[in-house]
């Protein structure tokens, strides 16, 4: 296991490779890759039992489906930083013909990936499929997923949490990156949320709160904790308060950073607030 500084370190280099990713082709969303920088370090340095040696099927191994695929350069980050595919990929970026498209897809065979994500609203629903289906096949691994607080205004999610609860998946773990934030403003502005506890405790969900999504300490026990929770009748919600653009100081606290790439002044300083630590691709 690695310390909390070393898995700092981790964090840093991975905004590091989330500006420079976006950057590099003009395109992306860094804001909400930015404050979710902890929680995939979390999951993928600390908790999750996986191998790299990658199969679809995903069997013997916990999953994770990203339901909000358009924080793919935090995703792609961590993952090849993981050990899933070359570090030096992530040059490839958004690019014709790479492995690694603005959001995530299975037809580019990229390891690590089972769904093609970012049509929002689908993600909870294949996380359910997947935790089903381990335990038809008598697979006590988890499943993981990720979830936009704005996305929570497709419907669909409230269909398959309703779902979810009724039918007792109790190996889930659905953690909603609650920044408060949304492509044209405020989800309270857009389309007011209410209160995320109340409703998937009324809908049958055991919920938790990490009050601080972007400590990596907090993150961690936050996804212990819900761990703890499995394996009890319900499936578990962590409802994780971050920073939109975490890190940044000039792309924190707003929505006008959910899909634009910093410019080559605002990189430079961008980058001066997280020194590379584990070394650029």
């Amino acid at each position: 296991m690695a310390n909390t500084t070393q898995l700092e370190d981790f964090v840093t280099q991975v905004r590091r490779d989330i500006l420079r990713q976006v950057h590099k082709v003009n395109s992306g969303h860094p804001g909400g890759s930015l404050g979710c920088a902890e929680f995939f370090t979390a999951l993928y340095q600390e908790i999750m039992d996986y191998s790299t040696d990658f199969k679809m099927d995903g069997k013997n191994e916990d999953l994770f489906f990203l339901s909000n695929g358009h924080i793919s350069p935090v995703y792609y980050s961590v993952l090849a930083r993981s050990g899933f595919f070359p570090v030096d990929e992530l040059n490839t970026f958004r690019l014709i013909d790479s492995r690694l498209q603005g959001h995530p897809t299975t037809h580019e065979n990229l390891p690590g990936v089972r769904i093609a994500s970012g049509s929002l609203g689908q993600g909870m629903s294949v996380a359910i499929g997947a935790a089903q289906t381990k335990k038809l096949n008598k697979d006590k691994h988890l499943v993981y997923s990720l979830h936009g607080d704005g996305e929570l205004q497709e419907g669909q999610n409230w269909e398959a949490i309703m779902y979810a609860a009724g039918n007792q998946v109790d190996n889930l773990i659905a953690t909603v990156d609650l920044n408060g934030q949304q492509i044209d403003g405020s989800t309270d502005r857009v389309l007011p949320l209410g209160n995320l506890k109340d409703k998937f405790e009324a809908f049958g969900w055991e919920v938790l709160e990490v009050k601080n999504g972007n400590n990596i300490t907090e993150v961690i026990q936050g996804l212990q904790d819900a761990k703890e929770k499995t394996g009890q009748g319900k499936p578990v919600c962590i409802l994780l308060h971050t920073v939109m653009g975490n890190g940044v100081d000039f792309m924190m606290h707003t929505h006008e950073w959910h899909g634009k790439a910093p410019n080559d002044e605002q990189l430079e300083k961008a980058l001066a607030q997280n020194p590379e630590t584990l070394g650029d691709y």
